[in-house]
């Protein structure tokens, strides 16, 4: 036969066939377990966090960490939450059942249910009742007598409209007094009696999404400013509703609440500004901010659910809920809001000489500089020191900058870090810098680099290590290549009294080899590596003959013309692994290459090409499966070509 009729008949009319052969988490946060947020409360008696759920129609419990301590199930659409004055009961409003239950906060069980004759949604208590928003109205709900008396649409002759939300204010600090708006209204009402009277109506912008009323009667604040004070907290007289300066923030303002110390905190929906805004009373710089990280899959960052802020009632924490986009909900604990956030820079040299004085200088700033003569704790931290060693305090200047001197007596990397306290405004603040200090090099060397070896070979790796000052210690790391296998500690010891240190490796795979002296107090630091290569491991049986002979000194096997042949391959298994399955022919004397093709790996490592019978007798072939690094499918081996395999056809 022509070599064309010996192609067509071995890779046309035969085609090849292949399978496997068989059988082949300071400031904390913490998710919260819910579907929306409709408010949320803090019960710093039992230091408790309360978030009701609409969607979910449940409340979370959860501890000032966040962790998750109960939740209250079976409240379809459950919204606004208020706490008693003695903090043992929270109330929430039920919309989807128009009622408002109540929780007993030790055993965070539910005490009792009142029907309202509506759907309430936000709640504040005043003198002990609870008042609760209803459409655009609102209305009340006495429980201290016999009977739960219910009084609905208190408003008076104020025209709240739309459905942009209606939205209540008050605080324990002044009672009577109770806050609503809605849309473009905003009234203040003494509720000291049975009823609401009203006492004032004005206007405020329809983007505001929360009230609150200042602690010593004198403001209601709202989460949007009017017109013309651009994005911002909006200030109100609580005598005549008449607009004053209020707090700047960031876009878009949504939420205010007012600690009882009368600390102010703003929140705003901003994706690539901070999230919330502390000021002190007043001062419309804000004194703290706080920015979410972005734990979504968008550019911006999480942002901050719509009035979902509330104060620890000791001031030491401010409570917000933030949202991604993936709609998880993230309970975060805001520490020392009320405190400034100091900076405190570090200034120490690039390098310097081992036993040479060298100065170190710094600068403690904040909104209010603290007071000169302010302390500061100096720490260093070297190779013989670790867990770092006091020195002298250093105390500031004027305008709080401050320098010391110091004499390094070991080498390499050594750390000073200075700590600021704080005080009663200010948080505290450290910083640090590092300078390098010089030290001798260290001769480390490593053999067998760029050596191949066959598959499973136990070679043996020897680092030999110079002089050095205290330190003998050598690790040698293995790295095989492959992202299944990290690297990983071999041997680390002293080396003996030649400088040496050996690890043997099982050569599987193309492996670096890495050996690391991590230096001492005059010896610098040094990492040495060798690659050394792995061919892969391969072989093949081959099925279906009925004998093997000599042709020549050659061993062929002989299949009948019409049998199918089998070659099965069996090589040391990566994923994605494929074998290269090549075939020749032999002709007038010379083998002829009839092509090759990639067959993948069974999980076992075996691959099983199938040649259909050409139905011509005389026909000489031979086989071979090989591992082509890159082409295989991965690069974890070196370049392996298993024996040829020789078989012919017979009538």
């Amino acid at each position: 036969m022509s070599i064309a009729t010996a192609l067509a008949v071995i890779l046309s009319s035969a085609a090849l066939a292949a399978g496997a052969a068989s059988p082949a988490a300071a400031d904390s946060a913490k998710v919260l377990p819910v579907k929306s947020v409709g408010d949320i409360v803090v019960d710093g008696t039992h230091q408790r966090v309360y978030v009701s759920d609409p969607t979910g129609g449940k409340i979370v419990v959860a501890d000032y960490s966040g962790t998750v301590k109960a939740t209250l199930t079976g409240l379809s659409g459950v919204s606004g939450l208020a706490l008693s004055a003695d903090s043992g009961q929270v109330y929430a409003a039920v919309k989807n059942g128009n009622r408002i239950v109540s929780v007993e906060t030790r055993t965070y069980t539910q005490t009792a249910s009142y029907p309202v004759g509506t759907a309430p949604g936000d709640l504040e208590v005043v003198d002990g009742r609870i008042w609760f928003a209803h459409g655009t109205d609102f209305g009340s709900l006495d429980v201290s007598g016999a009977e739960p008396v219910v009084r609905l649409a208190q408003r008076g002759d104020v025209d709240f409209y739309g459905a942009f939300g209606m939205f209540l204010a008050a605080d324990p600090a002044v009672p009577g007094v109770l806050v609503a708006g809605n849309g473009g209204d905003l009234a203040v009402y003494d509720v000291s009696a049975d009823g609401a009277a009203l006492r004032v109506k004005g206007d405020m912008d329809t983007a505001v999404r929360q009230l609150d009323l200042t602690p010593d009667g004198g403001q209601v604040l709202t989460s949007w400013a009017g017109p013309g004070y651009g994005y911002g907290l909006g200030a109100y007289s609580a005598t005549d509703l008449t607009e004053q300066a209020g707090y700047p923030t960031d876009a878009y303002p949504n939420a205010v609440r007012v600690a009882p110390d009368g600390s102010v905190a703003g929140g705003s929906d901003s994706w690539y500004d901070p999230d919330v805004h502390i000021h002190r009373p007043g001062d419309p710089v804000p004194v703290r901010e706080y920015d979410f990280p972005n734990t979504g899959n968008s550019s911006g960052a999480d942002t901050l659910v719509d009035g979902a802020l509330a104060w620890a009632p000791d001031a030491s924490r401010v409570f917000a809920v933030s949202v991604n986009t993936y709609g998880t909900y993230t309970l975060r604990a805001l520490t020392d809001p009320t405190k400034e956030l100091p900076t405190l820079k570090v200034s120490a040299p690039t390098k310097s000489e081992r036993a040479k004085k060298l100065t170190v200088t710094g600068k403690l700033t904040s909104k209010k500089t603290p007071a000169a003569g302010t302390s500061l704790k100096v720490t260093r931290t070297d190779l013989e020191t670790p867990g770092g060693k006091a020195l002298a305090a250093v105390k500031t200047k004027a305008d709080g900058s401050f320098s010391f001197t110091d004499t390094p007596t070991v080498g390499g990397k050594v750390t000073y870090k200075v700590s600021y306290a704080g005080d009663a405004t200010h948080a505290s603040a450290s910083g640090s810098d590092a300078v390098e200090v010089s030290r001798k090099a260290t001769a480390l060397s490593l053999n067998n680099n760029g050596k191949l070896y066959a598959y499973g070979k136990d070679v043996t790796f020897t680092a030999h290590l110079g002089t050095t000052y205290k330190n003998r210690t050598v690790a040698i790391y293995t790295d095989p290549f492959g992202s299944d296998k990290p690297k990983k500690l071999l041997k680390k010891a002293k080396v003996n009294s030649k400088g040496n240190l050996s690890a043997t490796v099982d050569m599987t795979r193309d492996t670096t080899v890495t050996a690391v002296f991590a230096g001492d107090a005059r010896y610098a630091s040094k990492t040495v590596k060798s690659t050394a290569y792995a061919k892969a491991k391969v072989s093949t049986t081959v099925s279906k003959h009925y004998k093997t002979g000599k042709i020549g000194s050659t061993t062929y096997y002989y299949f009948r013309k019409k049998t199918d042949p089998v070659f099965t391959t069996t090589m040391n298994y990566y994923t994605g692994r494929k074998q290269r399955f090549q075939l020749q022919v032999y002709y007038q004397g010379s083998w002829y290459d009839s092509g090759s093709e990639y067959f993948a790996l069974g999980t076992n490592g075996k691959s099983a090409v199938k040649l259909g019978a050409p139905g011509e007798s005389g026909i000489r072939a031979r086989m071979r499966s090989s591992y082509i690094n890159g082409s295989s499918g991965d690069t974890v081996n070196s370049t392996t070509h298993g024996a040829w395999k020789y078989f012919t056809f017979t009538n």
